[in-house]
């Protein structure tokens, strides 16, 4: 039962003409329940590492509860093929989680997991608060940082990342996973068992930034959100409406701002 982000698995290497038998390190991905009060609510396929700061993190970012203190335990269970992670919620939550009861699997980079219908999916976020600023140049000396902070991509070449950057003190939290969304939770999640602000620093992903990652991070507060790839259309237009500084296309010595430029300085 893998407990890690890899497995080593044997392979056979070709390169220019000669085959060479090898190992390679490559990222492990396991069915996750979700599980509230004994009541199945979402199957997401994720890198079963930091599981109690995934569920915590999913708990949060979905609205299923509006503060850390509402979630009263996280408990993970492992079993051969698969991981249960039971999750004890108010008993207010749960009986608004029994009302919008799903049950969906979500795959890698899926998009609305665990939806039912357009009002679920298309969650309007709260309108965030002033939130943090940022200067260009702690941004992209961020970027550099992130490259040396992704033990499993480093392995594997095949996670994402979600970092936290705190204004002044750079990287100060990194969680990976084969799921973008998952990553973003993992970190959130992290965050929040952390007993950190979510107004007091910025959220660099290493995706793109869809709908959901800008959905997600306005949810539990975040009002600043980098990727080093592109936003969507729907991510702009959200970030826009939450108050939400989106920047997209964060490369070493570039980036494009899309919403709310104030942020960056």
């Amino acid at each position: 039962m893998p407990e890690t982000g890899s497995a080593e698995l044997p392979v056979e290497r070709w390169i220019r003409g000669s085959t060479t038998h090898a190992t390679d390190r490559v990222a492990e991905e396991m069915p996750v329940a979700l599980v509230y009060h004994g009541v199945p609510h979402v199957v997401m396929l994720a890198t079963p590492a930091n599981l109690e700061d995934f569920a915590t993190g999913f708990t949060l970012s979905e609205g299923l509860v509006g503060h850390p203190s509402e979630i009263q335990s996280v408990e993970v269970e492992r079993g051969a093929d698969a991981i249960d992670v039971r999750i004890g919620i108010s008993a207010e939550r749960f009986s608004h989680l029994l009302e919008r009861r799903r049950h969906l699997t979500g795959r890698t980079g899926c998009g609305l997991c665990g939806a039912e219908t357009v009002e679920q999916a298309i969650r309007p976020p709260p309108r965030v608060g002033t939130g943090a600023s940022l200067s260009v140049a702690e941004l992209h000396a961020a970027l550099i940082d992130i490259q040396g902070q992704q033990p499993i991509n480093a392995l594997t070449g095949s996670v994402h990342a979600a970092a936290w950057i705190e204004p002044g003190r750079g990287i100060t939290c990194v969680r990976e996973d084969v799921g973008r969304h998952n990553a973003l939770d993992k970190t959130i999640g992290a965050l929040a068992r952390a007993g950190a602000d979510f107004a007091t620093g910025c959220m660099l992903i290493t995706s793109r930034a869809s709908y959901e990652m800008v959905q997600k991070s306005a949810t539990v507060g975040i009002s600043f959100v980098v990727a080093v790839s592109a936003p969507t259309a729907l991510a702009i237009r959200v970030a826009q409406q939450s108050g939400v500084t989106l920047v997209g296309f964060a490369r070493r010595e570039q980036h494009v701002v899309y919403t709310h430029p104030e942020r960056l300085t």
